[in-house]
């Protein structure tokens, strides 16, 4: 109980961040779309770096662990990463959502408000990030849980930054954004909850849990955040956001992982 409740409180922490992250929008003129763009790909770096040095390297020297050298290892890193994302891909596809430019996905419903569709879309993004928050703490791996949530938590400033300027730019208010937007981070505590009691349940559930969470991290970052920092043509300092936040992250859990 002690492990999930730590898993609860990083994941409700790193999704807090999410709003400190979308302050400037009350108080700054609007970031330009090349800076939001910079900002969003230093945040898929750092979840890349994060899903390979905090998530999958763990869950396969746990599964060695576990069952030894041989296929075992490998084999539960990559059906649990497919896992992951197969089910992130399922909730793109079934549960309504609106992307600022590209509109409505997944199955439409006329009686959810707009407002909604976009709270629906960020938390796909969000549940990910607390979900692999809560499976590193609530596995009790305090060096790489830290790392991660530390990692998690920087790429949430941008992230609630982008949010809340997208909000602007399809015409909400400057408060109704920045409340959209820190509403979106309350979704990392469910999903630290889910990852908490999941790996608690067995100790054998715990490479998969690691894996799961990568692979859905994954996913997003392929799907969503990358093609949304294409999407301008600022191609070259999405790119060059996406190197320094790979290798900040690689240099944190490195680091912190010797502590």
């Amino acid at each position: 109980m002690e492990l999930v409740l730590t898993a609860l409180l990083a994941s409700t922490i790193t999704g807090g961040l999410t709003a400190v992250g979308a302050l400037p929008i009350l108080i700054g003129k609007k970031p330009s779309e090349e800076f939001n763009d910079t900002l969003l790909g230093f945040a898929a770096g750092v979840m890349l770096a994060a899903s390979f040095f905090s998530l999958i390297i763990p869950s396969i020297d746990i599964s060695t662990q576990i069952y030894g050298e041989g296929p075992w290892p490998a084999a539960i890193a990559v059906v649990g990463i497919l896992l992951g994302a197969l089910t992130i891909a399922l909730f793109d596809r079934l549960v309504p959502h609106e992307h600022f430019i590209s509109g409505v996905e997944g199955r439409s419903n006329a009686k959810i408000a707009g407002v909604w569709l976009f709270i629906f879309a960020i938390a796909i993004h969000n549940f990910p990030e607390g979900l692999a928050v809560g499976v590193a703490y609530g596995s009790g791996q305090q060096e790489n849980a830290f790392s991660l949530a530390l990692g998690i938590g920087l790429q949430n400033l941008p992230e609630g930054l982008a949010v809340a300027v997208g909000l602007v730019a399809v015409g909400y208010n400057r408060l109704k954004a920045f409340l959209v937007a820190a509403l979106t981070g309350l979704i990392e505590p469910l999903g630290g909850l889910f990852g908490g009691v999941f790996v608690n349940i067995s100790e054998l559930l715990l490479p998969w849990g690691l894996v799961f969470a990568a692979g859905a991290m994954l996913f997003v970052i392929s799907h969503e955040i990358i093609p949304e920092t294409h999407r301008h043509g600022h191609h070259s300092r999405a790119t060059s956001g996406l190197m320094v936040g790979l290798v900040v992250m690689l240099f944190l859990d490195v680091w912190l992982g010797a502590v």
